[in-house]
C-alpha cells in the first residue's frame, strides 16, 4: 500500500487516477480546487483537500495533512494543469503568469514542501506535454502552455540530479493528446485518440514501477501528432 498525492483530481486524468489508486488499496490525497466530483465517489481510501496550487498558503494545508496523518509520501503525481489557447500577440503577461503559476511554480512549491516526506524509493511523476519537448511539433496558440511544460521538464531533470543520493526518483511523462475536458475547452473540434481512463491506467503503472528503470527522464507518451 502506497501513500499517493495527486493534483488536479476534479476531472480528467487526475480524477481517474485517484479512483484507480484507491480501488487498488492505496491511500490517496486528492488535491483540487473543486472536491465535489470525488466527494460524490465517497471512497474510504481517498482524502480530499480543496487547494489552489497557485497559492502557497493553500499548499500548506497539504503539508499539514501529511505531517499529521501520513508522515511519509511514496508517490507524488503533479497532474494539475492550466491551458490558455490564444495567439501570441493576444497573450498578456497575466496569461503567462496564470499558466506558469499552475504548471511550473505550483509544481515546484508543492514538491519542495513534500521533500521532507519523500524517502528512499519515492517517485515524483510530473505530467507534461509533447508540446514542451524540445524538437517536437508545436502548435499556434500554445506559447504560454507549451513553454511552461518545457520548463517543468527541465525542473524535473534538475531535481533528479539534486536528490539522487537520497534515491528519490523524478520523471516526466510528456503526453500527447488525451480526450479530457481541458482539451475540449481549448480545442472543441479536435478528438483525441486516447481517453482519460486509458492514460490514467498507464500513469498508474508507471508511478508504481517506473522509478525502478528511470530517473531524470522524459518519456514521450504519444502515438500520434499531436
Amino acid at each position: 500500500m502506497k501513500n499517493v498525492v495527486i493534483t488536479g483530481t476534479s476531472r480528467g486524468i487526475g480524477f481517474e487516477l485517484a479512483k484507480l489508486f484507491a480501488n487498488k488499496g492505496h491511500q490517496v490525497l486528492a488535491i483540487s480546487r473543486n472536491t465535489k466530483p470525488l466527494e460524490a465517489v465517497n471512497h474510504k481510501n481517498i482524502s480530499l483537500i480543496s487547494v489552489d496550487i497557485s497559492k502557497n498558503s493553500d499548499l500548506e494545508k497539504v503539508t499539514n495533512f501529511i505531517k499529521t496523518e501520513w508522515k511519509k509520501v511514496d508517490i507524488l503525481i503533479n497532474n494539475a494543469g492550466k491551458l490558455i489557447n490564444k495567439s501570441f500577440t493576444d497573450l498578456t503577461s497575466d496569461d503567462f503568469l496564470d499558466v506558469y503559476k499552475v504548471n511550473v511554480f505550483g509544481v515546484a512549491e508543492l514538491t519542495k514542501n513534500l521533500i521532507p516526506f519523500l524517502q528512499k524509493g519515492s517517485h515524483v511523476v510530473t505530467v507534461s506535454s509533447m508540446g514542451g519537448v524540445q524538437g517536437s511539433m508545436k502548435f499556434p496558440g500554445l506559447a504560454a502552455y507549451s513553454s511552461a511544460k518545457g520548463a517543468v521538464i527541465t525542473l524535473s531533470e534538475l531535481l533528479a540530479e539534486e536528490y539522487k543520493e537520497q534515491q528519490i526518483a523524478f520523471n516526466v511523462l510528456a503526453l500527447g493528446a488525451v480526450q479530457t475536458e481541458m482539451l475540449a475547452e481549448a480545442f472543441p473540434d479536435y478528438k483525441a485518440p486516447l481517453s482519460a481512463q486509458e492514460m490514467a491506467d498507464y500513469i498508474f503503472n508507471f508511478s508504481l514501477t517506473g522509478n525502478k528503470f528511470y530517473n531524470g527522464k522524459v518519456l514521450q507518451v504519444s502515438s500520434t501528432t499531436p
